[in-house]
């Protein structure tokens, strides 16, 4: 395993925070998901709760071995949100 794309934090009270994947696949390297802004087109595992708000909690898919080239696969789609949130503000 190429180390730059996997890590872990043992001694976080959560770990492993997500059931169904093996403890020592698990990867910390994206805590809090970037992929969340892209809403529908995340390819999670998620559900809208009755307020809106996005529900990732049943998701593994940024803790699983292969999430990191997930996210990667996204990088596009997340520069373009940024680049529609930068142009919003200056008009």
């Amino acid at each position: 395993m190429e180390q730059y794309r996997h890590m872990q934090n043992r001694s976080c009270e959560y770990f492993p925070c997500h059931s169904g994947i093996g403890e020592a696949e698990f990867n910390c390297m994206f805590c809090f998901c970037p992929l969340y802004a892209l809403k529908d087109a995340c390819g999670g595992n998620f559900r809208y709760l009755e307020n809106g708000i996005k529900d990732c909690s049943r998701c593994g898919l940024p803790h699983q071995k292969d999430g990191y080239m997930h996210i990667l696969s996204c990088r596009e789609q997340l520069l373009a949100l940024g680049m529609q949130d930068q142009t919003e503000k200056e008009n």
